[in-house]
């Protein structure tokens, strides 16, 4: 039985749940993975401004000013017009319409930042054991492919960044192994610490693809300023999408008292929205992979 603290509610106690069991992942290999390796490294690629990466194609300049010139199309585009164009001091005029520059992709790895709501719950047991599962999976996954996994947990008042991100697998079981639950719903706390997290990952890693997989019922109760709990999470998740973070919701609810939450948490999140239905670590872990792919 969880402790009764001396002052607040029988709910703001909190137990502790154990790791749920852990299983290999199996390597991922999505779309682009079969179009460009069939070896270990970096999971996916994205286009990149810098002149480093890999020279895919070419475009008309999107700036006024060239700075990764690309010869081959640039000659290409200028080659039919040259009788028409006076070449007496050059052997190929070129003019400004005929610059192109490179498109280059470099391998991005990915962010996955599992942002869980660890406040009371009929589910909560069911829903940690599956969230640390699915983790520990990733995370053999990722040191693989170079993918960061982190885990904010938010309940009673506030949030706490358990498991910053690492690709490190044995700091994640150090910082999983005992996660207390209970409490309420800082909903927004969570949102908002997700929010910093990636913003500051942006920043000194700006090559790496953000998602948030959150995990909540979407009912928050403890707000951080004068609005209401659930416009200020909303307020927050806007944020969140704006900033270009893909993101999924697990909807933690359970089916017969589900009043809609957190599919509007994801609406305003612009996210896919799935249900608690048959959680477990592999089906978490699969649907990762899925919105990954």
């Amino acid at each position: 039985m969880p402790q009764v603290p001396q002052e607040g509610q029988w709910w703001e106690g909190g137990e502790n749940v154990q790791s749920g069991q852990e299983f290999t992942a199996r390597r991922l290999d999505t779309q682009l993975d079969r179009l460009t390796r069939n070896k270990a490294g970096r999971r996916s690629q994205t286009k990149t401004d810098r002149k480093r990466g890999h020279y895919i194609q070419s475009r008309l300049p999107q700036k006024d000013r060239v700075t990764d010139l690309a010869f081959d199309a640039t000659l290409r585009a200028a080659a039919p017009h040259q009788k028409e164009r006076d070449r007496s001091h050059v052997a190929l005029a070129l003019e400004k319409q005929d610059l192109r520059e490179k498109v280059r992709v470099r391998r991005s790895a990915n962010l996955i930042l599992f942002v869980v709501d660890a406040s009371w719950s009929m589910a909560v047991s069911e829903r940690m054991e599956a969230t640390k599962g699915a983790i520990m999976s990733l995370l053999t996954d990722a040191y693989q492919r170079r993918d960061r996994v982190g885990l904010i947990v938010f309940n009673k008042n506030n949030s706490n960044l358990v498991l910053p991100p690492t690709n490190s697998v044995k700091l994640a079981k150090q910082a999983l192994m005992d996660i207390a639950v209970g409490g309420k719903t800082p909903l927004s706390a969570g949102l908002l610490m997700a929010y910093d997290v990636l913003k500051k990952e942006a920043y000194t890693h700006p090559d790496v693809m953000p998602m948030m997989i959150l995990l909540t019922d979407g009912a928050g109760n403890v707000s951080m300023s004068d609005l209401p709990p659930q416009e200020e999470a909303h307020r927050i998740a806007t944020m969140i999408r704006e900033a270009d973070v893909r993101s999924v919701v697990i909807n933690m609810e359970h089916a017969a008292f589900d009043q809609g939450l957190a599919q509007l948490l994801a609406d305003n999140l612009d996210a896919p929205c799935h249900s608690l239905a048959d959680l477990r670590a592999d089906t978490l872990y699969r649907t990762v992979l899925q919105e990954l792919g």
